[in-house]
């Protein structure tokens, strides 16, 4: 098979003929129909995640068509499939206990088995896998599997955001902007920061009471204003110290942060415990979400209580995933990009 492969950090992903994923005897190989790039390829590809070396194959975002079950899967050849990021084991305290988003036992394909930069992947306790709807494109299927899925557990599961609240979101990327869309379903006020122009506009097309350019004025004073006194929920969606004590600095009394974004390298932080203590604030940490939960995120879609189109801004090719990893070292266009072509 064809797949994207990481030989040196911070270069070109390498194009090669690599062999075909062998089939786990609790899984399935998918042909994959597509797969989003997303910043946290981007740490692996530029060596900031300890799993990501030479020889790895990105890849954590995507959907497919089962070409090959194993005698222990629960899913069948043919059937079309949604995968979340974090497949977990099915039978360890945290996933009887309806976490498994935390399981210890944990597989997430490209962070140290192959991913899906590639025509097939396989993926092991395939009891994780959902059926992709048929109103639900392939490219819009595959940001499902880490942005979406994480944003809604981090607003509906960690921070309980509710209608009225005031929601600050650091960083519109994909997370950021499903933040945003998913936020303002749940009825509550967006206010939305980044440092690029063109990225707040399409913000505020897409529902944002109010935005901040960071670049041009300080974020939390902004912010404070913008609320009346800070918001009620603030989204760290980047992985970097500056936001995340931005995120913890703009909240009102008893808010609640929620650490999304991944930080890169050894993952230390100098966090301002000042303002957590001096108000009394929650700090949740998020990753993923459990797959039972989705069901009932593809039903608000399906019904078209959200409108997360405004995710994909382009369909690439496999030799196109180099760009766009190499473009978020820098300020970035809206929305994401989504690999649908496999084939030269």
């Amino acid at each position: 098979m064809r797949a994207a492969v990481v030989r040196d950090f911070n270069q070109d992903l390498s194009i090669e003929t690599v062999p075909d994923p062998i089939c786990p005897d609790n899984g399935v190989v998918l042909k994959v129909e597509a797969c989003g790039v997303c910043r946290s390829d981007y740490h692996g590809w530029t060596g900031g995640h300890p799993k990501v070396k030479n020889g790895s194959i990105l890849g954590h975002e995507y959907c497919g068509t089962v070409v090959e079950a194993g005698p222990n899967a629960v899913r069948k050849v043919g059937e079309r499939l949604i995968a979340p990021f974090i497949l977990s084991c099915g039978s360890c305290p945290a996933c009887q206990t309806g976490v498994s988003n935390t399981c210890a036992d944990q597989i997430v394909p490209g962070f140290g088995t192959p991913g899906a930069y590639a025509e097939f992947v396989a993926a092991p306790y395939d009891h994780n896998l959902v059926t992709l709807p048929d109103s639900l494109s392939p490219a819009l299927a595959a940001g499902l599997g880490c942005r979406v899925t994480t944003a809604w557990h981090a607003l509906t599961d960690r921070a309980h955001a509710q209608a009225g609240d005031w929601v600050a979101v650091h960083g519109t990327g994909g997370i950021g902007l499903s933040v945003l869309l998913l936020a303002k379903m749940l009825g509550c006020q967006v206010v939305v920061v980044d440092v690029v122009d063109e990225k707040l506009q399409h913000a505020k097309e897409h529902g944002a009471d109010a935005t901040v350019n960071a670049a041009r004025e300080d974020a939390v004073t902004a912010i404070l204003d913008i609320t009346n006194g800070g918001a009620q929920v603030s989204i760290e969606a980047l992985g970097i110290q500056q936001t995340t004590n931005a995120s913890i600095e703009c909240l009102a009394t008893l808010g609640r942060h929620v650490q999304i974004g991944m930080p890169s390298g050894d993952g230390r932080m100098d966090v301002n415990m000042r303002a957590i203590y001096m108000k009394q604030l929650s700090f949740f940490g998020t990753r993923g979400m459990p797959s039972w939960k989705y069901p009932r995120l593809l039903d608000l879609i399906e019904r078209g209580s959200v409108d997360i189109s405004p995710m994909v801004a382009r369909e690439v090719r496999l030799e196109d995933a180099s760009a766009e990893l190499r473009a978020m070292g820098g300020p970035t266009s809206p929305g994401t990009a989504v690999i649908t072509e496999f084939r030269s």
